[in-house]
């Protein structure tokens, strides 16, 4: 291989146009074609930021022409050429450099390369797997390589921004105390203290809130996290955080900054213009309306409580439902009455995997009459009163679901997203934000037969339902906050608990006794007596608001280097099996075996 001895680049690959003509320049990078013409030889040079096309002509360099028939794809070179003005038929309007080209005089090869396992220059079906394997590779590509330019973009805009409201950006540690409250952790062993572990941070909630008592009112960090979870496509177990502190601040003004800062990333990344203030609701008009807490609002079928329609009517499945503390809804998917029955048991099938026992569907035929297995079930006036709740007309199809709330809300929920993708009425070029609040505090956990904090233990509860806490904690509201975007949470938050004894109190709401409280959370309890200040923020999710803002379909084209779904990564083969002495020096057993 050759080096690249005087030669130094002068221009990238994206930047030569006719203004550059006459030029004598230098460019480096990769071969991503070859092409010979009747002896001339084209080579389309691709560097991170685009093509040039170089033409070696035996006419101009004899010897640089015969040693560009050794040129292979993905072998690295530098050249030194005039600029020229391509013949008008050979313009590629589709490049940026595409009026020019550049005729070579001088050839070096820095580097050679091998058959690449799958093709750079098109786009074609590639195992995740292979891409994963030779990830350095698949960076190459130009789609993906775009995706982190416009990662970098981002962190840009986000930081610009934040520094300019006079934020702080400050580090916290990465070997902390595992507090599992949440997700599972992962598990460092410590040398120096036998048998005792630090734990990595699924987020740093407790460290800037500590900022906050440490009179650093303003904090903010893009922060690696991590999570022992099961994965997909939205999800990895190392992931980057846009984490937010203030402190003196209430919902709104934590709310307004982030709007800020959200018009400043879409303005940076796509030249988009989103305008604040979002639109909010409440989490129980999130649940009632949508079925879930993440709505996607680019579209209608809108869930619609039949409960107490359907409390007295002769079908067992709603009136038993409705009597049980259950609840009957409906969704009206207008002019679907032309589904077929396989589309009908497909969509049944679709619902059953979400808890559901079934799926009742109503077309509705002239005169409001309806064709359907049960509507031998309903007098008229249910019928009617049903219909008119619906809002349903002549060639709508109507699906019901009628069990516990949370069964009902999860299917139904689910299906209004299936037949809006199914119908291709999602618009992609959308972005839709809804701010979602007023969630519960607390939910009840069957398995572990006690309360969890519905977002973390440090959401402070609303002031009017604090004396709920010990008498009836699942009816007490917190001050939290989820901004979320096209039916993805992106962001979620809350205003904190800063004094000693409501944070005592929700703890004990959660089973969480004194004594084990002062264990795992001391050190915060005694920072709330000694002068903690009003404080509230808020954490984006990087790596998902980049899979949308890209149009990606996974988290993984966003990322330089992820792990698979299995928490693996193919390129180094990670997490790999250490030597005896390593685990020995950790007071770790050394005799483990790997399950069959």
């Amino acid at each position: 291989m050759e080096s690249m001895g005087s030669l130094r680049r002068t221009h990238n690959c994206d930047v030569l146009g006719k203004g550059n003509i006459g030029e004598e320049v230098v460019l480096m990078g990769w071969v991503l074609r070859r092409r010979d013409h009747g002896g001339v030889i084209f080579i389309d040079l691709r560097d991170r930021r685009g093509i040039t096309q170089v033409v070696f002509n035996p006419e101009v360099n004899p010897e640089v022409h015969a040693k560009a028939h050794r040129l292979r794809s993905e072998w690295v070179l530098a050249v030194k050429g005039k600029v020229e003005a391509r013949p008008a038929d050979m313009a590629n309007p589709k490049l940026i450099t595409g009026e020019i080209e550049v005729l070579v005089d001088e050839l070096r090869i820095l580097n050679t390369s091998e058959t690449p396992p799958f093709p750079l220059d098109e786009e074609s079906e590639i195992s995740d797997n292979l891409r994963l394997q030779y990830r350095y590779l698949d960076l190459r590509r130009p789609e993906i390589g775009a995706n982190l330019l416009m990662r970098h973009k981002a962190v840009q805009a986000i930081r610009n921004y934040l520094n300019d409201q006079d934020f702080l950006d400050i580090e916290t540690p990465v070997l902390t105390r595992s507090t599992p409250e949440g997700a599972r952790d992962y598990l460092v062993p410590s040398r120096v203290n036998a048998g005792k572990f630090y734990a990595l941070p699924q987020s740093p909630q407790l460290f800037k809130q500590l900022l906050m008592m440490a009179g650093m009112d303003r904090y903010y960090q893009i922060v690696k996290c991590f999570r022992d979870e099961d994965l997909r496509a939205d999800r990895q177990p190392e992931f980057t955080q846009i984490d937010m502190e203030m402190s003196f601040v209430d919902e709104e003004q934590v709310i307004d900054i982030t709007e800020g800062m959200i018009k400043a990333l879409f303005q940076s990344t796509l030249n988009e213009d989103v305008a604040p203030p979002f639109p909010r609701i409440t989490y129980d008009e999130a649940m009632s309306r949508f079925g879930t807490d993440r709505p996607d609002m680019r579209f209608g079928f809108e869930l619609i409580d039949l409960t107490a329609i359907a409390a007295d009517c002769s079908f067992k499945v709603f009136r038993e439902a409705a009597d049980g503390g259950g609840t009957v809804r409906a969704i009206n998917a207008k002019g679907c009455a032309s589904f077929s029955r396989k589309d009908l048991d497909n969509l049944t099938d679709y619902v059953v995997q979400f808890g559901a026992k079934g799926l009742a569907w109503v077309k509705m035929k002239a005169d409001g009459e309806w064709q359907s297995p049960i509507a031998k079930f309903f007098t008229d006036e249910e019928r009617n009163a049903m219909a008119a709740a619906l809002g349903a007309e002549e060639g709508d199809l109507l699906f019901f679901g009628a069990d516990t709330p949370a069964v009902v809300c999860q299917s139904l929920g689910e299906l209004r997203v299936e037949l809006a993708r199914r119908l291709e009425l999602i618009d992609n070029q959308k972005f839709n934000f809804v701010w979602v609040t007023d969630f519960p505090l607390v939910e009840y956990d069957d398995k572990e037969k006690r309360y969890q904090a519905l977002h973390h233990p440090f959401t402070a509860p609303q002031q009017d339902s604090i004396d709920k806490l010990e008498t009836e904690p699942a009816s007490v509201y917190s001050r939290a906050y989820d901004l979320v975007l096209n039916g993805t949470e992106i962001g979620g938050g809350s205003i904190r608990i800063h004094e000693r004894d409501v944070q005592s109190r929700v703890l004990n709401a959660l089973g969480i006794s004194e004594e084990e409280a002062a264990n795992k959370f001391g050190f915060l309890l005694r920072a709330l007596e000694l002068g903690a200040p009003p404080h509230g923020g808020i954490a984006f999710g990087l790596d998902r608001l980049l899979m949308i803002i890209t149009g990606s379909s996974s988290i993984r084209d966003v990322i330089a280097f992820p792990k698979t779904q299995k928490a693996t990564c193919p390129l180094t083969e990670a997490p790999a099996s250490v030597a005896r002495k390593q685990l020995t020096e950790l007071y770790l057993r050394p005799d483990w075996k790997e399950k069959e």
